[in-house]
C-alpha cells in the first residue's frame, strides 16, 4: 500500500507540473487523481481489505497523501489564475496613442440659444428677469391689464381655461403685473416663459416662448421706448439695424405700436426673407396704459411707463432663416444638429 500511494503521489505531482492551464489541471489532475472515480477514491474503497491492525497507520497515510496532492494542486491553480488574468490583461490593453472616437456631444436648442442672448442684451441695458407660473387666473392673465371679462379683446387670445378662472397663460404679462403688485418703481425687468395659445400651423404653435418687457419710472416716454428698442435691435441683429414704429393696439398700452426691423438679410432692399419691403415686424409695445398703472396700486400722475412683448420663436425663425415654427418642436436631430457649435 505504502508504495502505491507513493506512486500514485508521483504521478500526481509530475501530472501537476506538466499543467499548463486550469482546465488541463482539472480534468488531467484533479478529476484523474482526486475525482469520484479517481485514483485515491479507488484506494480508500480498498481500505476494507486492510488489516484492522493497520488501519489507523495506512488511513493516516492516505489522507497524508491526500493533503499533499491536494496542496500541490492548490497551488497549482493560485499560479494558473495569476498567468490566465495577466495574460487577458495584456490581451485587451487599449493602445491610447490612437486617435480616440469623437464624442457625439450634446447642445443648446436654437431657442435656449436666442433666449439667452436676448436676456443677456437686456440685462446689460440694467433689466431684471423675473419669471411667473404658466397656469394663471383669469384676473392677472386679464383683469389686471385692462381686459374684463366682456373685452372684445379676449377674442384675439384663444385661451385654453382650466376653469371659469383658471388658465394657461396667453402671455407673460401676468408677471408683470405680480411684480407691480409687489415692487414700488422704478421697474426695470424682462419676463421670459412659455406661453399657450390655441394655434397651430407654420407661424404659429398652441405653445411657444415670450420676453416681455417693462419699465416704470417718472416721465417715461415713447422715446425712451425707442430708444431701448433701437438698442435692442442693433445688439441682436447688427449695427446697422434700423427700427420704425407702426400705430397698432394692445389693451394695456396707449398709445400702442408694432416694431419693424430693418431687413438684415438684404439691408432693408427688400428680399424673399422682408417680403420686398426691406422691413420685418418683430414685436409689439407701447405706453402702459394708466388703467394698468392703477389696477397695480401705482399712482399713473406720477409714474408712467412703457412695454413690450417679443416671440422668442418668431426672432429664432427669423435670425436662422427658418420657415416653418413646427421644425422648432419636432426634435429632429439632422435640423438640430446645425446648431451644435451656434452660441
Amino acid at each position: 500500500m505504502r508504495e502505491k500511494l507513493s506512486e500514485i503521489q508521483a504521478k500526481c505531482f509530475d501530472a501537476v507540473k506538466n499543467a499548463n492551464s486550469l482546465t488541463e489541471l482539472y480534468n488531467d489532475v484533479k478529476v484523474k487523481f482526486l475525482g469520484k472515480n479517481g485514483e485515491m477514491t479507488a484506494v480508500l474503497r480498498g481500505m476494507k481489505d486492510v488489516p484492522n491492525d493497520k488501519k489507523a497507520e495506512i488511513g493516516k497515510l492516505v489522507n497524508d497523501t491526500r493533503a499533499a496532492m491536494e496542496k500541490a494542486i492548490e497551488e497549482k491553480e493560485i499560479y494558473l489564475t495569476k498567468l490566465e488574468k495577466k495574460a487577458k490583461l495584456e490581451s485587451e490593453i487599449s493602445d491610447i496613442t490612437i486617435p480616440a472616437k469623437k464624442a457625439d456631444i450634446g447642445s443648446l436648442h436654437p431657442l435656449s440659444i436666442i433666449k439667452n442672448q436676448i436676456l443677456d442684451i437686456f440685462t446689460g441695458l440694467g433689466f431684471e428677469v423675473k419669471e411667473g407660473p404658466e397656469i394663471e387666473t383669469d384676473y392677472y392673465n386679464f383683469q389686471a391689464l385692462n381686459i374684463p371679462k366682456d373685452h372684445p379683446a379676449r377674442d384675439m387670445q384663444d385661451t385654453f381655461y382650466f376653469s371659469e378662472n383658471l388658465l394657461l397663460r396667453t402671455h407673460t404679462s401676468p408677471c408683470q403685473a405680480r411684480t407691480m403688485e409687489k415692487q414700488r418703481p422704478p421697474i426695470r425687468m424682462v419676463s421670459p416663459g412659455k406661453v399657450y395659445r390655441s394655434d397651430d400651423d407654420a407661424t404659429h404653435s398652441p405653445m411657444f416662448q415670450q420676453i416681455e418687457g417693462l419699465v416704470v419710472d417718472k416721465n417715461i416716454t415713447m422715446c425712451d421706448l425707442k430708444g431701448v428698442l433701437d438698442e435692442f435691435a442693433k445688439r441682436f441683429f447688427n449695427s446697422d439695424t434700423k427700427t420704425r414704429f407702426r400705430p397698432s393696439y394692445f389693451p394695456f398700452t396707449e398709445p400702442s405700436v408694432e416694431v419693424d426691423v430693418s431687413c438684415s438679410i438684404c439691408g432693408g432692399k427688400g428680399c424673399r426673407v422682408c417680403k420686398g419691403t426691406g422691413w420685418i415686424e418683430v414685436l409689439g409695445a407701447g405706453i402702459v396704459n394708466p388703467a394698468v398703472l392703477d389696477n397695480s396700486g401705482i399712482d399713473s400722475n406720477v409714474y408712467s411707463g412703457f412695454a413690450f412683448g417679443l416671440g422668442v420663436d418668431r426672432l429664432t425663425m427669423i435670425k436662422y432663416g427658418i420657415p416653418d415654427m413646427r421644425l422648432l418642436f419636432a426634435n429632429d436631430l439632422r435640423f438640430l444638429k446645425q446648431f451644435r457649435n451656434v452660441r
